[in-house]
């Protein structure tokens, strides 16, 4: 769903920070060779990820949902040089795809990938964590969000993807739609949670800034 005209995301675009060659090279090869490529960070979300990496100056950063590495080497251009980036995906098809276009960054050797369910790795992670992006099934985002609380830096932050789930959480629930029911629920939990503050933003599907208080 397009929340604004394809002519102002163009201005936006046009008036944001050029996308680096090395992300315009992969977002390219995704479009050409990988399912749903859609479901890629993109130009202007990306460019919005690396300027609040910048921002946050994070050590550690903690992704759930590589996809084919756009993301990640956009939170990888604030990350600190003795930082590391842990990324976490369940498609095995999809590794050496992204350690090819992680191999051909500055960060190559600061990116650990982990093949498997997010549920069982993050507990078995022992860092703390100044960032995190969440962009996974929607299905997990409550158990992401309890999993990974304690392993947050105080003053770090989370950030949450596809939140307005294509507008759908402002239309009546459909009984079988559980991924839809999350995300309502989840949206409802980072406002009221007392252990961050929490703004929800409306770029692209949505993505929400949570602090840990």
């Amino acid at each position: 769903m397009h929340f604004i005209s394809q002519e102002l995301e163009d201005y936006i675009e046009q008036h944001s920070e050029k996308e680096p060659a090395l992300l315009a090279a992969l977002n390219k090869e995704t479009y050409q060779k990988i399912l749903l490529p859609r479901m890629l960070s993109g130009h202007f979300q990306g460019r919005v990820l690396s300027m609040l990496s910048k921002l946050i100056r994070p050590v550690n950063i903690l992704e759930i949902g590589t996809y084919t590495g756009y993301s990640a080497l956009c939170l990888c251009e604030g990350m600190q040089e003795s930082g590391q980036l842990h990324t976490i995906d369940i498609k095995e098809e999809l590794v050496d795809f992204q350690r090819k276009h992680f191999d051909k960054s500055p960060w190559g050797k600061q990116i650990v990938q982990h093949l498997g369910e997010a549920v069982e790795i993050i507990p078995t992670l022992e860092l703390k964590f100044d960032l995190v992006f969440i962009d996974a099934d929607k299905e997990n985002y409550l158990n992401y969000f309890e999993l990974i609380l304690p392993k947050m830096n105080k003053g770090g932050i989370i950030l949450s993807d596809n939140v307005l789930w294509s507008g759908k959480v402002l239309e009546p629930l459909q009984t079988n739609d559980l991924s839809t029911k999350i995300i309502m629920e989840y949206n409802l939990l980072l406002k009221n949670d007392p252990r961050v503050e929490t703004v929800l933003l409306p770029i692209r599907d949505g993505l929400t800034v949570s602090r840990v208080l």
